[in-house]
């Protein structure tokens, strides 16, 4: 959309959106030319959350600013501004609702098609259909890009690799995020703010990801090296002759009568 629908979509003056931009508020226009920027969903949700925190929260642009950089502390102790505030990273990283077509991953997923229908029956991404054509949203276009990276590095169907492996990944992240949800939940409510509450989840999401992937790699290269050793260690030598029966000891010599 150009600036006149995104204008009338908000409620928001083009001057006021321009900000919100060189506050780094909002991710960038598409620029398909230099003078010309098209403007998604992203941008919508961008400018209204940023209006919603500025007139009924009163919270001014720098502290949004810092807030979406991980300072949450200078948000209002007031749960009802989290919610505007997820819409603001989430639009700042990509997380949306807006979809965008399946073949923008082909120049990293040359297999895109049929990995992307693999990726969905193990529960991956979902893939919706729009005039016709398959569209996804954009994290689930970074995961049909990551398995293209993967097939790149080597895991292609001729070694018995296809996009379908990655069902134990999905099964094990989905299991391991209920858990630590249901964790987090279960000691910290009613016991903290909202402010606090929110730097811990997302303090988690950064640090326990580095964490789980440490722990990963470190179990990966134990196994490695045990498997190696068991696949380079000699056989047990075996003698082509007939073992010799143990020699049962001398009798002792009889003795003498007297």
């Amino acid at each position: 959309m150009k600036m006149r629908e995104l204008e009338k979509r908000t409620g928001v003056n083009r001057e006021t959106i321009r900000v919100y931009l060189r506050h780094g508020l909002m991710p960038e226009p598409h620029r398909p030319k230099p003078n010309v920027a098209d403007y998604g969903e992203e941008h919508v949700s961008s400018v209204l959350a940023i209006r919603k925190l500025q007139k009924d929260k009163r919270v001014p642009l720098h502290l949004i600013k810092r807030a979406m950089e991980g300072d949450t502390s200078v948000m209002p102790a007031d749960a009802t501004a989290f919610p505007h505030l997820d819409s603001l990273i989430a639009a700042r990283v990509g997380v949306d609702d807006a979809l965008v077509p399946l073949s923008v991953t082909l120049t990293r997923n040359p297999h895109a098609q049929k990995d992307a229908r693999l990726l969905e029956d193990v529960g991956a991404i979902t893939l919706v259909r729009r005039r016709g054509k398959p569209h996804l949203s954009r994290m689930d276009a970074e995961l049909v890009s990551l398995w293209g990276d993967m097939r790149a590095a080597g895991f292609t169907e001729e070694l018995g690799f296809s996009a379908d492996v990655c069902r134990l990944h999905v099964e094990a992240a989905q299991r391991l995020a209920h858990m630590e949800l249901r964790l987090f939940l279960a000691r910290v409510t009613g016991l903290r703010n909202e402010g606090p509450t929110a730097d811990m989840a997302q303090a988690a999401l950064t640090h326990l990801l580095s964490f789980f992937g440490l722990i990963r790699v470190k179990t990966v290269l134990a196994d490695l090296r045990q498997h190696s050793a068991e696949t380079s260690a000699p056989a047990p030598a075996t003698s082509a002759k007939r073992s010799r029966r143990p020699r049962r000891p001398s009798a002792a010599p009889a003795r003498g009568k007297r």
